[in-house]
C-alpha cells in the first residue's frame, strides 16, 4: 500500500476544515476475480481523528465505503498550528496514522 493518507487542515475562522484522502482497496467481499473466486472482505472499518491529543471524531465503516475513501470534517475551536491526527484500522486489523498541523 502506497501512502496510507493525505491530511489537508485549513484554518476558518475559529474552525478547521480537515480533509483527508485515504489509501485502501475497499473490497467488499462479494465481487470474484478472473477465476471466478470470490476476492475476500477488506475493508476500513473504525477511523479516529484527534486535535491536539483530544479524540473529536470518531467513525465506524462498512465495506460500502468506496476505494480509496475521501473523508471532511470540521473541527470547531482549531486553530493554525493545532495538530490534527487521523487513524484508521481495517477488518484484517492492519492500523495506520497520519498527522497534519492547522495552516
Amino acid at each position: 500500500m502506497a501512502d496510507p493518507m493525505r491530511i489537508r487542515a485549513q484554518a476558518q475562522g475559529g474552525n478547521a476544515v480537515v480533509r483527508v484522502l485515504m489509501s485502501h482497496e475497499m473490497e467488499t467481499g462479494q465481487r470474484k476475480d478472473a477465476a471466478g473466486k470470490t476476492i475476500p472482505a477488506w475493508y476500513i472499518n473504525e477511523v479516529t481523528a484527534a486535535l491536539n491529543g483530544k479524540t473529536v471524531l470518531t467513525a465506524q465503516w462498512g465495506p460500502a465505503v468506496s476505494k480509496n475513501p475521501f473523508l471532511q470534517f470540521t473541527v470547531k475551536g482549531a486553530k493554525a498550528g493545532d495538530k490534527i491526527t487521523v487513524n484508521w484500522v481495517d477488518n484484517k486489523g492492519d492500523k495506520r496514522s497520519d498527522e497534519a498541523t492547522v495552516a
